[in-house]
């Protein structure tokens, strides 16, 4: 009985470990601003980089199943907020198929990348997944390509 109750503590532990931050919506989502070797550019209210995708033409996002397991969607519970250099005025949001609410910059769907351990990790940048390219945002609401 110990072996089995100490097994399945190890097991939710390493769980733990492996699963990585969580990206659920726990309230009004924060949009920012971090400088790092990229420039300035947009992260959440806990420092993570956040990205878009060139192939979202519109706020609605293409990025659904299996590209939203890779590039979680940034998503809110009521009215985002702006700090830093992040514009109150560029920041909206869309419905997703799944009836949750995404974060859009400038008409941009915003989204993590799983890959991103901890914050000002930008191992997203310029990647080609999906169908298009990702990049990180600049408070102007471009992408940055370095």
């Amino acid at each position: 009985m110990r072996l089995r109750i100490g097994l399945i503590a190890l097991l939710a532990a390493f769980l733990v470990v492996i699963s990585g931050p969580s990206f659920a919506a726990t309230g009004a989502a924060t949009v920012k601003t971090r400088h790092g070797k990229l420039g300035t550019y947009l992260v959440d209210g806990k420092g993570r980089t956040l990205y878009l995708f060139e192939k979202d033409r519109t706020k609605k996002s293409t990025c659904a199943d299996a590209c939203a397991v890779a590039w979680p969607p940034l998503k809110t519970k009521g009215r985002p907020k702006a700090a830093g250099a992040a514009k109150a005025s560029l920041l909206g949001t869309s419905k997703r198929a799944d009836g949750t609410t995404q974060v859009t910059y400038k008409g941009h769907p915003l989204y993590y990348f799983v890959q991103d351990k901890k914050a000002g990790d930008t191992k997203g940048q310029d990647v080609d997944g999906f169908g298009a390219e990702w990049y990180v945002v600049s408070p102007a609401g471009k992408k940055i390509d370095r």
